[in-house]
């Protein structure tokens, strides 16, 4: 059903004309509060009748972290991302410094809104260092009739001349699902897209933080059509495509249905089992060269940070977010499957472990831990991500030890956001821990990296090496950077490499962390046995 008033989804902003502005206020409004819709979404997954235990936990854990992000603090995830603004002008409007004003407006946000700084740039092909400013940006505009991108429904309802935006934080762990196959006809039959769909899902894995919002498209007159509609796709600017077959490009219903009931069966659910893999999925047919079928799949992960924006001479139109998430209908009954200390889907109950600087004393107490039981962890941590990793096997490779701290503690992989006057420690979450499987040989077999903690499935390197070494994979929850920095961390000390901003090594004090054991000193690995 269509609405009456297409705009009722924007707050307008009266005299609000600069485009400075307008990046400004877009990634301070997305990076820290989601819309309706999405958050519904989440609602909708954690009291769904067919949600695991698991699903529910995650799911609650989100919202709470949902509400924690709206007070405007702590931004939603650690991962701030890359900022990526898509344009499209419609009628007569000045884009005069249009893309010196938007890079104003968003190096001003990320600073004063101490979002993380995760860019490199090069100094050479192999070195590269930290702008502190999280610059460049992504910027694209268009004209409203590009063939190339498009323009999203929403863009037909604006004023006759405005500069029409999708805005988009885009963290590294979702992008890097991103998988592109330069196929041919031969793709084009029910039975081998089906399968290939199924292969491509079960890649994904958890390491983005699902549940995911799905995209997949197949055709685009090129490579470059086909990946940049992808990217459209999951960051919503699609939703309103006709299902009607055209000869410009519309959505699959059917193949929509399947992929959600793929995610579904997958078993992976919201990251740690069970049914919700996916909040919802998009799947474009474009038109194609008859030599070659571009085919594409991707997602957005659960820190869906998406906005529109309409840029008219009288004003900014801005897509409504939610500023209380707690008045939501279905809120509070869902955020109380996060409130219990429920015992977890193999009835074992949550194990109490501290980390005091001993890994021994760890390890004995994990002891025959289960894949799949929830732990929660006080106590030191060292936190380090892929620069410090890196800086570690070069002092291996020169001949030389590891500095002490990488022998004692526990390594939570993670990258924090800068931290808000006041407190402790900016938004914190874990990395994708498939990142740092490479080192497994070099650091356990010199008594590091016994335990481990971030996000993901792993590779059979590692959980080999699990078992070699007797060591322990434990699975946070991603997706709840905020609610972790502001309840769970009490402290934190930079021990080593300052200079790599917010890889530098930390060593951080938690307080009953949630944590899911993936692998044991086995080798047994929580999503094998799913598999």
């Amino acid at each position: 059903m269509q609405k009456t008033n297409p705009l009722s989804d924007f707050d307008f902003i009266p005299n609000e004309t600069s485009l400075s502005g307008v990046a400004e206020k877009a990634f301070s409004r997305l990076s820290f509060t989601f819309t309706h819709e999405h958050l519904s979404s989440i609602i909708e997954a954690a009291l769904a009748p067919d949600a695991s235990d698991n699903d529910r936990y995650v799911c609650a854990c989100m919202l709470k972290n949902a509400q924690v992000a709206s007070k405007g603090l702590y931004p939603l995830c650690q991962d701030t991302g890359i900022a990526n603004v898509f344009g499209w002008k419609k009628g007569e409007f000045s884009t005069s410094n249009l893309y010196e004003d938007i890079t104003a407006g968003i190096k001003k946000t990320y600073d004063e809104r101490k979002l993380r700084f995760s860019t490199t740039v090069p100094d050479s092909f192999y070195e590269e260092h930290d702008p502190k400013n999280n610059l460049p940006a992504q910027i694209s505009i268009f004209d409203s009739e590009a063939s190339l991108a498009p323009a999203p429904s929403f863009v037909k309802a604006a004023p006759k001349d405005s500069l029409n935006f999708v805005f988009c934080a885009k963290g590294g762990g979702s992008s890097n699902k991103t998988s592109f196959i330069q196929g041919t006809k031969a793709f084009l039959n029910k039975e081998r897209f089906s399968k290939l769909m199924e292969e491509e899902l079960e890649h994904f894995g958890t390491s983005a933080c699902p549940p995911y919002t799905i995209a997949i498209v197949a055709g685009g007159l090129s490579p470059e059509q086909n990946l940049l509609t992808l990217k459209l796709a999951s960051m919503g600017a699609y939703d309103g495509m006709t299902y009607e077959p055209n000869e410009y490009g519309f959505r699959d219903r059917e193949l929509e249905e399947l992929t959600m009931k793929i995610a579904a069966e997958s078993g992976y659910g919201a990251q740690f089992g069970g049914k919700k893999f996916a909040l919802s999925a998009v799947v474009v047919r474009l038109p194609r060269h008859g030599a070659s079928c571009p085919i594409s799949f991707g997602v957005s992960c659960s820190a869906h940070r998406n906005l529109k924006a309409i840029l008219t001479k009288e004003g900014l139109y801005l897509e409504k977010t939610v500023a209380n998430p707690s008045e939501l209908e279905g809120f509070c009954e869902a955020v109380k499957f996060a409130e219990k200390s429920e015992k977890s889907e193999n009835n074992a109950t949550e194990k109490q472990i501290t980390s005091t600087g001993d890994i021994k004393s760890i390890l004995s107490s994990l002891g025959n831990a289960k894949p799949g039981e929830r732990i929660l962890l006080s106590g030191k941590i060292l936190v380090a991500r892929d620069a410090a990793h890196a800086r570690w096997q070069k002092l291996i490779d020169a001949g030389k030890t590891l500095p002490e701290y990488c022998t004692k503690y526990p390594i939570c992989y993670a990258g924090p956001a800068r931290t808000p006057q006041g407190k402790v420690i900016g938004s914190f979450g874990p990395t994708t821990a498939g990142r740092m499987d490479v080192y497994a040989e070099s650091l356990m077999s010199r008594g590091a990296a016994l335990v481990t903690l971030a996000k993901g499935n792993r590779s059979k390197n590692w959980t080999d090496s699990c078992k070699k070494y007797g060591a322990f994979y434990l699975g946070t929850p991603g997706g709840i950077a905020a609610l972790i920095a502001s309840e769970y961390i009490k402290s934190q000390e930079i021990l080593d490499y300052e200079d790599l901003g917010m890889e530098a090594v930390r060593l951080v004090e938690v307080e009953n962390l949630p944590c899911f054991v993936i692998t044991n000193k086995a080798g047994e690995d929580f999503y094998e046995n799913l598999r």
